[in-house]
């Protein structure tokens, strides 16, 4: 069935990545010289620059990057976000070299990059991604400086997800997470959906994480985990497992087969497929990672009647702190510094007028957070929760439009393509 009605020719436009650029690089390491292999992936133009994260993976190949570059053109246009979409990919398992190697190794492949026109402000914006951090942002922000000092000004903005000491944003390391979050509460308070059946997560500390699996296995308390002190045990252990009050199954991934209410697939591609999606017992499926269920078992789940919240819609909470990051080191001015102030001083004569007309003080456990003026940290939440919650809208708006799109996967994509498509024709493509 066809749901959308483009120009012939657009759709197979729109389909293709525009260009993916090959780099083979050597680094000399360890007393000898070591070969290594990446690539970057551009998408679409029709809005530029254009952005997606870099991953540093051994099994990465350049058909996955394509394919991740076409999904950030769909879920920057979903969003609203004026970028076009981009991957990269270095084939290197970080865990095999010290950090002076990788960093090393990682001003390499920035300046493969920088050479090709494949890093910078104004063209295409790298982000992390599986196997980088800030760490690697701070590096090839650094190293493209070094490359343009005639670009001064705008070089920060050549990456996204720095370290605050180095052009970040507050919130950027919790964007995903936070996306999801948002994602889900907006799903649940939409009075369409099954807001009468979800009633646990409109209370702020009503949910029960039960279990979680990592490639290594997984962790499971049926009473609910610790989730501060379970990630304090990793960064101490390496290791989920092993975790005290909770059962651990080693070299198992069958933990996303319990019993549960809301599922989030956070981490590989093809976590749920059709030899496990029959066991998936969870009501809704939330894709936290880029594509976590396939084709088959996508069709296998909604057949049953689980409910999927799609990936170019759930996890887009990473590119569009990443455009906060951006603007705000294009602008070179702090979120709040202009306006911080002046919301402070008229709250205060707020509560002031308050305390007047009831002749009651203003309530002591609610004045200081009435009061302040809204840190970095608190605007970026805020932005992020009015795009997750706008976005949401647009979804659930077409699919009571169109009740024929029959799933909220698809009513993403037409929302999506349907703008890339306008962007297309006003530039006369």
């Amino acid at each position: 069935m066809t749901f959308l009605d483009l120009p012939e020719g657009l759709a197979e436009r729109i389909i293709q990545c525009n260009s993916t650029y090959t780099v083979r690089f050597g680094v000399r390491l360890r007393g000898r010289m070591y070969s290594f292999i990446g690539w970057r992936s551009v998408h679409s133009e029709h809005s530029e620059p254009v952005k997606g994260g870099i991953r540093y993976a051994p099994n990465a190949d350049a058909e996955e990057v394509e394919a991740l570059a076409a999904l950030m053109t769909l879920k920057c246009s979903l969003v609203d976000v004026p970028f076009g979409g981009s991957k990269g990919a270095l084939k290197i398992d970080p865990r095999e070299w010290t950090p002076q190697e990788l960093e090393r190794i990682t001003r390499r492949f920035t300046q493969e990059l920088n050479k090709r026109g494949l890093i910078g402000s104004g063209v295409n914006v790298p982000a992390p991604d599986i196997g980088t951090s800030e760490r690697e942002m701070a590096w090839m922000m650094d190293e493209f400086r070094r490359a343009n000092p005639t670009d001064v000004v705008n070089a920060r903005a050549c990456v996204t997800g720095k370290p605050l000491s180095k052009g970040g944003i507050a919130g950027r390391v919790e964007a995903t997470g936070r996306g999801v979050q948002f994602a889900i509460q907006s799903y649940l308070r939409d009075p369409r959906t099954c807001y009468h059946v979800a009633k646990f997560l409109s209370e702020e500390d009503g949910a029960r994480v039960i279990d979680i699996a990592e490639r290594d296995g997984y962790v499971a308390n049926p009473k609910g985990l610790p989730i501060e002190l379970l990630k304090q045990h990793q960064l101490l252990t390496g290791s989920i497992l092993g975790f005290p009050g909770a059962t651990s199954v080693a070299g198992d991934m069958t933990g996303i087969e319990l019993p549960c209410d809301v599922l989030i697939p956070a981490a590989m591609e093809n976590a749920i497929h059709p030899e496990n999606a029959g066991r998936i017992r969870a009501h809704l499926v939330v894709e936290a990672a880029n594509g976590p269920v396939s084709f088959e078992a996508d069709k296998m789940l909604r057949s049953r009647g689980v409910t999927i919240l799609p990936d170019l819609y759930v996890n887009a909470g990473g590119v569009v702190v990443s455009y906060f990051e951006w603007a705000k080191n294009l602008t070179r001015i702090p979120f709040g510094l202009m306006e911080r102030r002046r919301r402070e001083r008229r709250n205060q004569t707020i509560a002031a007028a308050l305390e007047q007309m009831t002749g009651k003080e203003f309530p002591a456990d609610m004045r200081d957070e009435f009061l302040e003026g809204g840190a970095e940290i608190d605007l970026v939440r805020s932005g992020l929760e009015d795009v997750m919650r706008s976005t949401w809208a647009r979804i659930a708006d077409l699919m009571e439009e169109q009740p024929q799109l029959g799933d909220y996967r698809t009513a993403a994509y037409v929302a999506s393509i349907r703008q890339i498509a306008e962007a297309y024709e006003a530039i006369g493509i």
